[in-house]
């Protein structure tokens, strides 16, 4: 695969200037650099591979990451490679069902477990890069070392035809769970890894063809086969301590335990085969500096509630918007101060909880597995635990009590702030069933229900978030979509289309939102209380409407039709 916007240059020592350097072209470095090439920041992304890595790695896409790809205007190249509202079944060792995880409804605007193929899906990130002149992307480029200073950093790089000094003004480290960027910090990556060995097998034309996850809690040998995209089946098996690596790397041994579950394990056309460990770690910091850790590189986890690529996502979405920010003068440096403290506590919630699973699913003992499975069938006859299984309401969400939001004094128990905004198919003017987050675009919005953005927040605030380059929208019943006697050209009407924006703010206080890039809800009030909320949101961001690069033009991508996706 060849690299878009290959730099020009001569090999040799040389210097370039940039705004955002990206060591790792993986899938959070990739969304990072999508992200600011919609804001027109000029990135370089670095990897010492030669292409992106064309075996199936992740396979779990959530509703978060889907809601990511939507916001960077490639949702659309991505979807071809999912397989939507994957079930998860745990099974016992005679393949009965002990749990399922079929959570319904699209909170956020999608299914809220997909499964994926993940080179597919970063071939499009890739390929989304092409839209931006200025971002470039260089293969075979090791990161070798790194001076800060005051102003920005000096990154040395070293490749095939030579070296080379680049000078960014802030540096990402997205390099894997080896990073190299991590090392050169000089940061803990604090944690365990699982002394047990596990055997990924990917075959090409499932053998099997039906879709889903079964999750295999066999004390004999726990396992997992689940279905991706195109004809793509994953079979993972635990290595006993008897068994060497070099066992378990031979044909004879997979095709052996594959055996029980496929008619003709020696016909399958196997992708790769690969033994492999879990670890439970996180970076000691996301920051140091101008230098940042994000995905592999700040945090692990075990693989048994997919969250691994989706929580390197939602580091790409919650950093990207900041980066871009301070580097165009919308906001000052402080804003970067969040990330660690928005990002660290969510990542090692999903990493508890990916660790608690796979203790619950991997124990050999058969007593303690009898003893778990009647746990497990008892709770699935009680309503309340069934549904809180079959839902996914113990997925940890992100709700930021500190960071880039401002919650009201004294703080109140039940509040919207710091939470992500629903995201429901809504109507326009224009625009019939178009999912909110294309309404609002891939900055800041002021949501009102019932009320005009221009007449609650003011002649001051509105100027400041319009300098921003914030979109304003008048929430309304869809009986009051047509009503056009208080229109205003800087303000959306949108109409409730089927009640969901209704229901959500009946059941809160507050009516007026200040909604970051993310989707995470960063402030919130009655409506006569919007220009102070206003004023101290903007503070408490670091945020300069007017800023010295404010000017600089966002750019907006094409999303896909109403109906297509």
């Amino acid at each position: 695969m060849t690299a878009p916007h290959a730099d020009p240059k001569p090999n040799g020592t040389k210097s370039t200037d940039t705004d955002i350097l990206i060591v790792g072209a993986g899938p959070v470095g990739l969304t990072i650099a999508n992200t600011l090439g919609l804001h027109g920041v000029r990135t370089l992304v670095v990897d010492e591979r030669d292409e992106l890595i064309d075996y199936p790695r992740g396979v779990g896409l959530d509703d978060e990451s889907l809601r990511c790809f939507q916001g960077i205007g490639l949702v659309d190249r991505v979807l071809p490679h999912t397989t939507p509202n994957q079930i998860m079944r745990f099974v016992d060792a005679r393949r009965r069902v002990l749990a399922e995880i079929a959570p319904s409804g699209e909170h956020f605007g999608w299914p809220r477990r997909n499964g994926f193929v993940q080179p597919m899906v970063d071939a499009e990130l890739l390929g989304g890069l092409d839209r931006f002149d200025c971002v470039n992307v260089r293969w075979r480029q090791r990161m070798t070392d790194f001076r800060q200073d005051d102003d920005g950093v000096t990154v040395e790089l070293s490749g095939d035809a030579g070296s080379s000094s680049v000078r960014a003004r802030w540096v990402v480290g997205s390099d894997g769970g080896r990073s190299t960027t991590r090392k050169r910090l000089e940061v803990a990556f604090e944690g365990t890894t699982s002394p047990t060995r596990w055997l990924v097998v990917d075959i090409r034309t499932d053998p099997l063809g039906r879709p889903n996850l079964d999750v295999g809690a066999d004390p004999r040998r726990p396992y997992v086969s689940v279905s991706i995209a195109h004809g793509i089946r994953r079979f993972e098996f635990m290595i006993h301590a008897n068994e060497t690596d070099e066992q378990a790397a031979s044909p004879d041994f997979a095709a052996r335990l594959m055996a029980p579950f496929v008619p003709h394990p020696e016909r399958l056309d196997v992708i790769r085969r690969r033994v492999y460990t879990h670890h439970s770690r996180i970076a000691g910091a996301f920051r140091r500096g101008r230098v940042f850790l994000a995905g592999d590189a700040a945090h692990l986890m075990p693989v048994w509630q997919g969250q691994g690529y989706n929580s390197g996502i939602r580091d790409a979405v919650n950093l990207g918007w900041k980066l871009a920010a301070v580097v165009t003068g919308k906001a000052g440096d402080a804003l970067l101060d969040s990330y660690e403290t928005e990002r660290r506590k969510h990542a090692q919630a999903m990493i508890d909880l990916s660790t608690m699973v796979g203790k619950i699913i991997s124990p050999t003992n058969r007593r303690v597995a009898i003893l778990r499975d009647g746990i497990a069938r008892a709770a699935g006859a009680v309503p309340a635990l069934k549904r809180y299984i079959v839902e996914m309401r113990f997925k940890p969400m992100p709700r930021y009590e500190s960071g880039a939001v401002l919650h009201s004094e004294p703080r109140k128990r039940i509040t919207p702030v710091g939470t992500l905004f629903i995201q429901p198919r809504v109507d326009t003017r224009e625009r019939s069933a178009v999912l909110l987050d294309d309404v609002l675009g891939p900055w800041f919005a002021v949501l009102c229900w019932n009320n005009h953005p221009r007449h609650v927040l003011g002649d001051v605030a509105f100027s400041a978030w319009k300098a921003l380059g914030a979109r304003f929208v008048a929430l309304r019943p869809q009986t009051q979509l047509s009503w056009a006697d208080d229109d205003d050209p800087d303000v959306t009407v949108v109409g409730d289309q089927d009640g969901r924006l209704k229901a959500w703010f009946d059941e809160r206080d507050e009516s007026v939102l200040f909604v970051r890039p993310d989707r995470c809800i960063a402030g919130a009030s009655i409506a006569q209380l919007a220009p102070a909320t206003s004023a101290s949101l903007i503070r408490v961001l670091s945020l300069t409407p007017g800023g010295t690069d404010a000017a600089r033009p966002l750019l907006h991508v094409a999303q896909p039709a109403a109906g297509s996706v």
